[in-house]
């Protein structure tokens, strides 16, 4: 297996897993990586890693086809993000001689990684999903909050863009906040943003893999408990629940839409009308698909494995219970909760308790928690340094101004 991603980011836990999750059963996993040193090229459960800094696309296939033939063998290739989804659907004829995939509509993976695509794709086949409005002057902004109140949650509309260059999504709970985010007025005229009311009531997951070629479908269903940025990121903890009404409201969907691959799709239960509102798709494996397995111990991606490789994939029950955490981003999401009253100490240290597994820390493959820490530390003296730097250079203006007021004085 091939694992492609095509995002700018280096810490990916997600990936990590990929490889543990079949390297620990004797199944060769190659990566493509930024350089030798990320945490996902130090994994000792990786066959091989193979750097290519380029995201065009020319760029891109050419690495591939060079991997192919290093390689030499049937591949399987998987996206680990978005943008790695969308590239190789719309590629899939330049791809299909040398790798394998699960084939769907070319299109398809793009429509479900934007948020406007999306939601009205939901809109066509009457599935729930929450009010929202694409802002292209502050007209809209003020049509939209007569509709509904704050908290807001902002995410970026496309797939290959964020928020403030950080974040896929983040919550404005008054105006002062959504102006800070978004920026002034007129900003809007050429903002990437979607505006989307903040449903009250639970987080729930559902991860699974489809293939209507061998009538192949597993599906997990479980809650996010805590997400960093808090109450609107990604997963930091997550418990697998069995939930047959959202299993088959995605179940229904998937085959709607003919779908096929691993997928993440992030719900919201209402508790307003009880219903299970379709807020992001992700059509390719999620950051988090440790979280499930059946009791067979099949996993999405060893399904994706045991279905392309011609071997039947059994159907079990889920393992209920079970707990991912995502180390050092969770801590920082429990600090946030509590101050917010998001949760109680007593719930924090409930959630400490039981089997888990941790997305970076493991004792058969512990460089990667190290070399995510490396990183982590790198970032913030980068963006320290950089916060500093700005200060020095507004001081050295002020100075110049000084001197030169003073300069100007002397000559008067």
């Amino acid at each position: 297996m091939l694992l492609l991603k095509m995002g700018e980011y280096v810490i990916h836990h997600g990936a990590v897993g990929i490889a543990r999750s079949l390297g620990r059963l004797g199944i060769p996993v190659y990566a493509i990586v930024e350089d030798r040193y990320t945490p996902l090229a130090m994994c000792r459960h990786l066959a091989g890693t193979f750097v290519n800094p380029s995201t065009d696309t020319n760029g891109v296939l050419s690495c591939l086809t060079a991997i192919a033939e290093t390689i030499k063998r049937p591949t399987i290739l998987l996206p680990t993000d978005d943008n790695a989804a969308v590239f190789i659907a719309e590629h899939s004829k330049d791809l299909a001689d040398r790798f394998l995939f699960p084939r769907l509509r070319p299109e398809l993976p793009r429509q479900l990684a934007d948020k406007m695509s999306l939601y009205s794709l939901c809109r066509q086949l009457g599935i729930p999903f929450p009010d929202f409005v694409y802002p292209t002057s502050i007209d809209d902004v003020h049509k939209f909050l007569e509709r509904v109140t704050f908290p807001v949650v902002v995410k970026a509309a496309e797939h290959s863009r964020s928020v403030n260059n950080r974040y896929s999504s983040l919550i404005a709970r008054n105006p002062d906040e959504l102006i800070a985010i978004c920026g002034p007025p007129e900003s809007f005229r050429r903002s990437k943003i979607v505006l989307q009311e903040y449903i009250p009531g639970e987080d729930w997951v559902f991860h699974g893999y489809r293939n209507p070629e061998t009538d192949s479908l597993l599906g997990f269903t479980g809650r996010k408990v805590r997400s960093y940025p808090p109450f609107a990121g990604p997963t930091t903890l997550g418990v697998s629940i069995p939930n047959e009404q959202l299993s088959k409201q995605a179940e229904v969907m998937l085959r709607e839409i003919g779908y096929a691959g691993v997928m993440d799709l992030d719900w919201r239960h209402d508790e307003r009308d009880g219903r299970y509102k379709l807020v992001d798709f992700n059509p390719r494996v999620g950051a988090n698909f440790r979280m499930f397995e059946n009791s067979e111990g099949v996993d999405v991606v060893r399904a994706l494995h045991l279905d392309l490789t011609g071997r039947p994939l059994r159907q079990s029950a889920m393992v209920e219970g079970r707990t991912f955490t995502v180390e050092l981003y969770d801590l920082v999401a429990s600090l946030a909760y509590l101050r917010r009253g998001g949760s109680t100490s007593r719930a924090w240290r409930k959630s400490l308790t039981g089997p888990r597994e941790l997305a970076w820390w493991s004792w058969d493959d512990p460089l990667p928690f190290f070399a995510m820490g490396a990183r982590l530390l790198l970032r913030v003296a980068g963006r320290t340094a950089r916060r500093n730097g700005g200060k020095v250079l507004l001081h050295v203006r002020r100075a110049n101004r000084i001197l030169d007021f003073g300069a100007r004085s002397k000559k008067a």
